[in-house]
């Protein structure tokens, strides 16, 4: 894999990645001017954590290049007119009046944390940008038989899932905690992306029931045959698929009523309690009782989580309800080991 430091040496290699302007955000927001499409050298400045004059140092060595990428310094009649419209609007009025402002799009914005090296967004920058072209020149490519479709198809849930869980859904849950003006389309957008996947686990299931499996029915019988063990770390798996990180099953009997323990993809503290009981009808209160304290008072969990191989019954269901508890009764965790992703998770 090419070292991150190459970016700094190679013009060539820089101009092969300068499109995927996406990865500024994904290392950290970048605010832009009211157009939307521009920032000035103090706002290029406090993206990447430096001082004015660091910036302004390095666009005087790299001009031509910057130049060619979307950095402009506007003057007379321009200048004016862009104040008018955007920066008096974002910064405020100046004391005096400017003779020139050098602004930058997103692509001249990439450019520089290629360039600038006593940075650590600059550094994590760079990283992400050679870890995503490591992975688009090393990615396998396969030409699928009518033999090994399923597995196939497995794979890329899998990938989907592990893209949605740890990229795509923690950047929407932070850009809508953190925005105002854009909040319903942030929404919308995250809820097209559920709608997505769930379109994509639906046709899985298809395919596998053309292929003669009932995927309802397979499921079931794994479940069936796990012994309590085997199915907290089942259970664990899910989590982890869903972009869950430090995903701890204890398998005690001195676990006070929690048998896994873990983090959310947005960091939200998790705590599970797994039942396997497929020969009981339902889940008694005293078990609900019982997790329900040891989660708020015990683990203090943000999320707490009741997966069981069975229903819940009423008393029980009313108890979650009132403590917060999430229950996954029968059907659900069905669908959630067929591969539809858990919502409380989302």
């Amino acid at each position: 894999m090419i070292n991150e430091s190459a970016l700094l040496e190679s013009k060539s290699l820089r101009g092969s990645v300068l499109e995927r302007t996406d990865v500024l955000d994904r290392v950290k927001a970048l605010s832009l001017l009211p157009d939307g499409m521009h920032v000035t050298t103090a706002m290029v400045a406090t993206y990447f954590g430096v001082t004015i004059e660091v910036i302004r140092q390095l666009t005087k060595r790299h001009r031509e290049e910057l130049d060619v990428n979307g950095m402009t310094v506007l003057r007379g009649a321009d200048l004016q007119k862009f104040e008018s419209d955007n920066v008096s609007l974002s910064l405020g009025s100046y004391p005096q009046a400017r003779r020139s402002l050098t602004i930058y799009s997103r692509r001249a914005v990439l450019n520089i944390a290629m360039l600038l090296r006593d940075s650590e967004v600059a550094r994590q920058v760079r990283r992400y940008l050679l870890d995503m072209e490591h992975l688009a020149r090393t990615q396998p490519v396969e030409n699928p038989t009518a033999t090994d479709t399923g597995s196939l198809d497995d794979r890329i849930d899998q990938r989907l899932t592990h893209i949605l869980g740890k990229t795509v859904v923690p950047m929407f849950n932070a850009l809508i905690e953190t925005s105002g003006e854009h909040r319903r389309e942030l929404i919308e957008l995250r809820q097209d992306i559920e709608n997505v996947e769930r379109k994509l686990c639906w046709h899985h299931s298809r395919l596998r029931t053309l292929e003669g499996e009932a995927p309802t029915d397979a499921v079931r019988a794994q479940l069936k045959a796990m012994t309590w063990q085997a199915f907290e770390r089942h259970v664990a798996d899910l989590l982890q698929r869903d972009g869950c990180t430090d995903v701890v099953v204890r398998q005690a009997r001195t676990d006070r009523g929690i048998d896994i323990t873990g983090h959310t993809a947005d960091g939200r503290t998790l705590a599970v309690q797994c039942k396997n009981r497929a020969g009981r009808s339902s889940v008694p209160s005293a078990d609900m009782q019982k997790f329900a304290g040891a989660a708020r008072a015990v683990g203090r969990a943000d999320v707490a989580l009741f997966v069981a191989t069975c229903n819940f019954s009423s008393e029980a269901q009313a108890i979650a309800d009132l403590s917060g508890v999430i229950t996954v009764n029968r059907d659900e965790l069905e669908e959630w080991s067929a591969g539809v992703r858990l919502k409380a998770l989302r």
